[in-house]
């Protein structure tokens, strides 16, 4: 049998085809969110914000990465600057950045907080919004998450981003700045709930654990690999 899955990483079945090779491309697939009232998101987002040093009342831009060179902290941190809000970076700097990163920390001109979380509901429900302006990711996880968790999202235009765009995802451009402060702004206009409920609903249909199995087991089955 030849076929082969694919995770999807910046290779598709096209590519692969091109090659001799059929294949299924199986997406990263994402849990939902914890079930909770609006109290208890609220009292979390403030536990969270506490713990990592951001301010109760604080607009909040979470950059949930690595500080290394294809992460476009830059384009973060600018959109940090222009929105007025608190630049947050999640992971440390890697692959030889640290210089960088001091660099470019000491020069950000809005506040800026490094500092982990451990988990991912604890992030989104801190942030406002979420920036991912990288320049090449194999697949890149915070854009599904924030999705899944009702954030908007900036993103880069790194490959795989335009794959993902091709599910219909609605999502800010990085330098977007007056579409994304709109948004941030007035969150319950109509406008921005149907964005968010039109990105959240993408998510669970095409990159929920359900339908990630459901692929997996039609592969299984049309290879004759079922038990």
């Amino acid at each position: 049998l030849d076929a082969r899955l694919e995770a999807a990483g910046g290779r598709d079945d096209t590519e692969l085809a091109e090659r001799g090779i059929d294949a299924t491309v199986i997406h990263n697939a994402f849990p939902e969110p914890p079930g909770r009232t609006p109290t208890e998101r609220s009292e979390r987002r403030s536990e969270v914000r506490a713990a990592v040093g951001l301010g109760a009342d604080d607009l909040v831009v979470a950059h949930p990465v690595r500080a290394i060179e294809r992460k476009n902290l830059p384009a973060a941190i600018a959109l940090a600057e222009a929105l007025e809000a608190t630049y947050w970076l999640l992971g440390p700097a890697e692959e030889g950045y640290q210089h960088e990163l001091y660099r470019l920390l000491r020069a950000a001109r809005c506040p800026v907080v490094p500092h982990p979380w451990p988990e991912s509901e604890g992030i989104y429900l801190a942030a406002d919004h979420i920036t991912f302006p990288s320049t090449w990711e194999g697949f890149g996880n915070p854009p599904l998450e924030a999705a899944l968790h009702r954030r908007t999202v900036s993103v880069g235009a790194y490959p795989v981003a335009a794959e993902l765009r091709a599910f219909g995802f609605d999502w800010f451009a990085p330098d977007d700045v007056g579409s994304i402060r709109e948004a941030l702004a007035h969150p319950d206009v109509p406008a921005a709930v149907a964005r968010l409920d039109h990105n959240q609903r993408i998510a669970r249909e095409s990159f929920s654990l359900p339908h990630m199995a459901a692929q997996l087991a039609g592969v299984l089955d049309a290879a004759g690999w079922s038990p």
